[in-house]
């Protein structure tokens, strides 16, 4: 677990970089996605769906990142595309790719089909933290 925690922050900090965050919001990048793939992969160990679980974390990397952007006086998305980063399935979508390249479409469209629940998830999380946030401050 200390290995993915190391693993995530480290992602999520190198993404940072590369998307030109600035220097003091980098810790943060990678505190945001060590987090969420923390929450994910404790939800799937605890026999959650991965897609499920790929959603709840995404609604938590949002709201992370709506915290720090408040805190810090920073555009969210820095914090959340950053953070989001360890949830991409690349590694279905990779396989997809291969089992397409391979002829075996059986496996080749479940590997797509799971990559596209889990983009969604992704998207569908990160949507209705903003969602709930826009209620609070209308409510405030």
């Amino acid at each position: 677990m200390i290995l993915q925690l190391i693993t995530s922050f480290i992602a999520s900090t190198a993404f940072g970089i590369i998307f030109n965050a600035p220097r003091k919001s980098l810790l943060k990048c990678g505190f945001t996605g060590m987090v969420g793939w923390v929450l994910y992969v404790w939800l799937v160990h605890n026999q959650v769906d991965s897609v499920l679980a790929t959603l709840v974390a995404a609604f938590v990397v949002a709201i992370f990142s709506q915290i720090f952007a408040k805190v810090y006086k920073t555009p969210i998305i820095i914090f959340s595309v950053s953070g989001i980063i360890p949830l991409v399935p690349g590694g279905l979508a990779y396989d997809a790719m291969r089992n397409f390249v391979e002829n075996d479409y059986n496996s080749a469209i479940q590997y797509a089909a799971k990559a596209f629940m889990i983009s969604g998830a992704i998207a569908i999380g990160l949507v209705f933290s903003e969602v709930i946030n826009q209620m609070i401050r209308k409510f405030r």
